[in-house]
């Protein structure tokens, strides 16, 4: 098996992983503690826009070589194993759906970003 194979098929699970646990997000049987945590992790995940934007040199695909999976490998744990199996199983039947929720998410942060650097360095009187 080629290197280029065991990446690809690497990121179908990446793919999987963040469909399912997308689906854990919404079930009655998932702990809050992983709702919270999967919902978190599949809302960036499935969002257009990320936190560190891939335009920027190294730093840019930084998130999406390592934040994501390891947000992806902790929600993974905190979801009880034979919950997480039925929902890779559904994710597998299913399309990758569109990231509302991560995009709003994102913006916020975009937002809160920019308001806390302009109270950091707006000129205060003296």
């Amino acid at each position: 098996m080629s290197m280029l194979d065991s990446a690809e098929r690497w990121a179908r699970g990446i793919t999987r992983d963040t469909v399912a646990l997308w689906l854990a997000a919404r079930d009655p049987r998932v702990p809050w503690y992983a709702k919270a945590a999967a919902g978190a992790v599949a809302a960036y995940a499935l969002s257009p826009i990320d936190l560190i934007p891939d335009f920027i040199p190294v730093i840019g695909y930084l998130d999406d070589l390592l934040i994501v999976p390891l947000g992806i490998m902790l929600a993974v744990k905190l979801v009880p194993a034979g919950l997480m199996q039925e929902f890779r199983d559904a994710a597998t039947r299913r399309a990758k759906p569109i990231g509302k929720a991560g995009l709003v998410f994102m913006i916020a942060v975009w937002i809160l970003a920019a308001l806390a650097l302009l109270w950091l360095f707006w000129p205060k009187s003296a």
